[in-house]
């Protein structure tokens, strides 16, 4: 298994985990939603069953050529962090492939949309990993439905209970999402109900964000800055640690070698903004004309989003 394999990508800066090197463990774009701000485009396969995408071993191996890589050239990791095109918890080996990794004396996080929590062996899954990430946008079923698009098959409330369930047992670091759109899940009384949800499974952190990269639908809009503060403010007020999620993570992008593969891996699931990738391509000693022949080809999109050019991976999402 080659380190440029795909699978593995980064590490790359996160906002709220540091030096993060990525697991991409799902087959693009198999998801159990299709929000309407998703950052990868629409999702091609709804699904809400576990399955085998890679084999658990194939997974570890990738990581851990990547881990010695890393270490090699002097740089650290501070997560390697299951954050796929798709949802993470899809995958029926989860659990082993966090086992595994965490041999290797490495912190590992999941990012996942929460939306299979309600289901037992998702959660114990997720109880083996340092860290978990839970999406939780809306608590009200109408405004679920419009934000987050999710399988026809999916409860709102089955996730919440999964959730508080989740919360009751987990000892590792619990924090929340939530991903504020203008006109949809914006609304002081939804910030309120999320907050009473968010003061009874009292996560870490509560995160509140902005949609900061090209969003699948064009009319996405990012919540004001007089929301977002509201919703911090509604959150304090329940005693929660809230923190904002809605600026740029930076330029700090690692490179492998292989400046083709690098780019394709990370803009599969992370859209490059122009000044991050012009400082990976400074770092792998290439040039520009890699990405003119990736977007010739049609391997990159180009898109714009508040006054800033993204690249990101084409995977016939958009």
């Amino acid at each position: 298994m080659s380190i440029n394999s795909g699978i593995v990508f980064g590490p790359v800066p996160s906002r709220r985990l540091g030096r993060s090197l990525g697991v991409n463990n799902i087959k693009p774009k198999v998801c159990t939603y299709s929000c309407v701000y998703c950052q990868i485009g629409r999702t091609l396969r709804m699904s809400v069953q576990r399955k085998l995408f890679y084999k658990p071993g194939v997974i570890i191996e990738a990581v851990s050529e990547r881990l010695k890589a890393i270490g090699d050239s002097g740089e650290k990791v501070d997560y390697v962090t299951f954050v796929p095109d798709g949802e993470p918890t899809l995958d029926l080996n989860l659990g082993k492939e966090i086992e595994g990794i965490k041999y290797f004396g490495v912190q590992v996080a999941v990012i996942s949309n929460s939306s299979l929590i309600w289901l037992e062996d998702v959660r114990n899954d997720l109880l083996k990993a340092d860290y978990v990430s839970l999406k939780v946008d809306a608590v009200t079923p109408e405004v679920w439905l419009r934000i987050n698009r999710p399988h026809k098959s999916l409860s709102l409330p089955k996730i919440l209970e999964g959730i508080t369930l989740f919360s009751e047992e987990f000892d590792g670091v619990l924090t929340t999402e939530t991903m504020l759109v203008d006109g949809i899940n914006d609304s002081l009384n939804e910030a309120q109900k999320i907050a009473e949800f968010l003061a009874r499974i009292k996560p870490q952190t509560a995160y509140i964000a902005a949609p900061t990269r090209p969003p699948t639908e064009s009319w996405v809009r990012s919540a004001s800055p007089k929301t977002i503060n509201e919703f911090h403010t509604v959150f304090k007020d329940r005693g929660i640690n809230a923190e904002l999620l809605v600026s740029f993570e930076g330029t700090d992008f690692s490179t492998t070698g292989n400046i083709r593969k690098d780019v394709l891996s990370i803009a599969s699931v992370h859209p490059l903004r122009e000044d991050a990738l012009k400082e990976l391509i400074r770092k792998a000693n290439a040039d520009w004309s890699v990405i003119d022949e990736l977007i010739k080809k049609g391997d990159l999109v180009v898109m714009n989003y508040q006054g800033k050019k993204y690249y990101l991976r084409n995977l016939g999402v958009r």
